[in-house]
């Protein structure tokens, strides 16, 4: 004799109920899970400034400036800083210029170093920086191969801690006009990325498009945030004309990117992409 299928529709429904208040009543997640810790939210952008001139062809700090803050990011990766570098930029240190007006920490890797042009002023650098709302605790930049003598690039790490988190912020401008040396700076990267042993973010310009083996090689490791997180094609160079996806936000896997996008801007030559991020939960710690 088969049951009466109209007697198990109350049951189910009181069953759901009685899921739905216990998950409550012990501080489950939003993802169903009692007593999960919520994940540790991070939003973080990467943007070529382009040693601040903008598709006009005017230096303009201020804009560079206000661009980085309609992002809202607590981390952000620049490339193309230049301190002190010459008379493009005014022989201004662009790295502390920006983050004292944003009020955020920072550090810079200089990847080309010169002398001054005149004894006693300071050194002709360029490179890049990492500007972060939470205190930089370590910091170092790792120069990478140029097998075909092209311009000199670098890794810049940033370690920080995000409510109680440690995370390993990287910063990265990759060869513009050499796959030979893009592969070996990403074999570089992916040697010292191996060798952390906490959440990883990676930021930067790697001037290859999603499609190439350089993007390939490094998704091995990490995730891009765009394919998980991003709608339509990402497109942030040139940022007037945009027709190509060069730059990135990737992490380790286990962190999610929850939403991405492209920042429409005339301050430079490229769009900034600003990421959302959930980082591993844990007791929310400040």
């Amino acid at each position: 004799m088969r049951p009466d299928r109209r007697h198990a529709v109350p049951a189910v429904v009181l069953l759901l109920v009685a899921l739905v208040a216990t998950v409550v009543a012990g501080g489950g997640t939003a993802a169903g899970v009692p007593g999960a810790p919520p994940p540790r939210p991070l939003s973080v952008a990467t943007f070529n400034i382009h040693h601040g001139v903008g598709i006009d062809n005017v230096l303009d700090l201020e804009r560079i400036a206000a661009t980085v803050e309609s992002t809202g990011a607590e981390v952000v990766g620049l490339q193309e800083v230049d301190v002190h570098f010459g008379e493009r930029s005014n022989f201004v240190d662009q790295a502390t210029w920006l983050a004292d007006r944003l009020g955020m920490y920072v550090v810079f890797g200089a990847n080309l170093d010169f002398d001054p042009l005149t004894p006693g002023a300071p050194r002709r650098q360029y490179g890049t920086a990492i500007l972060s709302e939470h205190r930089i605790r370590e910091w170092t930049n790792t120069l990478l191969p140029r097998p075909e003598g092209g311009e000199q690039r670098g890794l810049l790490e940033a370690r920080i801690r995000v409510r109680g988190l440690p995370v390993r912020v990287y910063n990265t401008h990759l060869q513009h006009n050499s796959q030979v040396e893009r592969l070996a700076q990403i074999a570089a990267i992916r040697d010292v990325l191996a060798g952390a042993d906490e959440s990883v973010v990676v930021l930067g310009d790697l001037n290859a498009t999603p499609d190439s083996q350089e993007i390939a090689s490094l998704t091995e490791d990490l995730v891009d945030a765009w394919v998980t997180a991003g709608v339509g094609d990402g497109y942030t160079f040139d940022a007037a004309t945009p027709h190509a996806r060069i730059d990135y936000v990737m992490s380790s896997d286990d962190v999610v990117a929850r939403t991405a996008a492209v920042v429409a801007t005339d301050a430079a030559d490229h769009r900034p992409v600003v990421v959302d991020l959930g980082l591993p939960g844990g007791g929310i710690v400040r």
